[in-house]
């Protein structure tokens, strides 16, 4: 589901993550193909489960052990993340694609400081320390937090400090692509909104943000546009005004009618069933087992991927047999 231009920033083609583990090998990112254009913002949702962390991490060609990207491209800025070598790569994360992830205290060093850890961003990718030194207050401040929080350690921060922090490191170089994986989780609703403001700020700087997330409210709250992630594949990609105005795939409609104000004069809806094992996905459409539309070819052929409008498309047999 891409429609690639020049000025695109990102373009994933064909990207395929497995796990290969004791019990099986898991698809947990199965042929994913789209495009984000510069300073755009695009919302990744689904439910747990459905590989947009896995699909976060590829487009940094982090994905850690026992995982394995098995196919497929990431171009970002006409570079291909996934054929560079140990070095370039590792010069390309914060300068090209940079990440904000879900726990900040997981991936902050407890016995550095905050000021040493954001230096160490710069100076790792070629900046000179004293330049580094001078940028850091200037940066902290950009994210909303005082220059004298340098001299502190993470767990002196509470959770919403923490993610600015993770936020700054993420924006030092000024990457072309931002992602951020669930980068509000476990913070409260005020702390929430700073977050997403905050990051809002960054897109505005010229950085294409990609969100992560699995609430489907917050996303239409701030995106430009959506893909739709069940089962390791996009089944749903446009605009955000055309994906909720018009959802064309079953599985965006039920993720919509489970949120409460979204669909209006409607009760919230659960979803019916669970989500597949990835060891073991159902043939045809992955989501046929939860489907109340879902007819016999549903079952045992993978349906195409339908273009239902300008810029918009589905992976859906009730589309394609209109």
């Amino acid at each position: 589901m891409s429609d690639a231009r020049k000025e695109d920033a990102l373009v994933v083609e064909g990207l395929s993550v497995r796990y290969f583990t004791q019990k099986g090998e898991v698809k947990a990112v199965d042929n994913v193909s789209f495009t984000a254009g510069l300073s755009d913002y695009l919302g990744i949702v689904g439910e747990s489960g459905s590989g947009k962390s896995t699909l976060g991490y590829a487009l940094l060609n982090l994905v850690p052990p026992p995982g394995k990207i098995v196919s497929g491209k990431v171009i970002i800025r006409g570079k291909n993340i996934l054929k560079l070598q140990e070095e370039e790569l590792r010069k390309a994360r914060g300068s090209l694609v940079a990440m904000v992830f879900q726990d900040p205290f997981t991936t902050l060093d407890p016995v550095r400081t905050i000021g040493d850890q954001i230096k160490e961003v710069m100076t790792e990718h070629g900046i000179s320390e004293e330049e580094a030194k001078e940028r850091i207050p200037s940066l902290l401040e950009s994210v909303g937090l005082p220059a004298r929080l340098a001299k502190s350690y993470p767990h002196q921060l509470s959770g919403g400090q923490r993610q600015r922090v993770s936020i700054a490191m993420a924006i030092a170089l000024r990457p072309a692509v931002l992602v951020a994986d669930e980068p509000t989780t476990a913070l409260d609703v005020v702390v929430q909104r700073q977050i997403m403001d905050l990051i809002e700020s960054v897109r505005k700087m010229g950085t294409t943000v990609i969100l992560i997330t699995h609430d489907i409210a917050l996303a239409a709250q701030r995106v430009e546009r959506i893909a739709v992630m069940y089962a390791g594949k996009i089944v749903e990609y446009g605009s955000k005004d055309v994906v909720l105005r018009n959802p064309a795939h079953p599985y965006t409609r039920a993720l919509l009618n489970s949120v409460p104000g979204l669909r209006v004069s409607k009760w919230p809806e659960p979803i019916p069933g669970f989500p597949p094992n990835l060891i073991n996905p159902p043939p045809g459409c992955r989501f046929h087992p939860r489907c109340r539309h879902a007819m016999d070819v549903c079952k045992k052929e993978e349906p195409p991927v339908v273009e239902v409008g300008p810029n918009h498309y589905a992976a859906c047999w009730l589309l394609s047999r209109r």
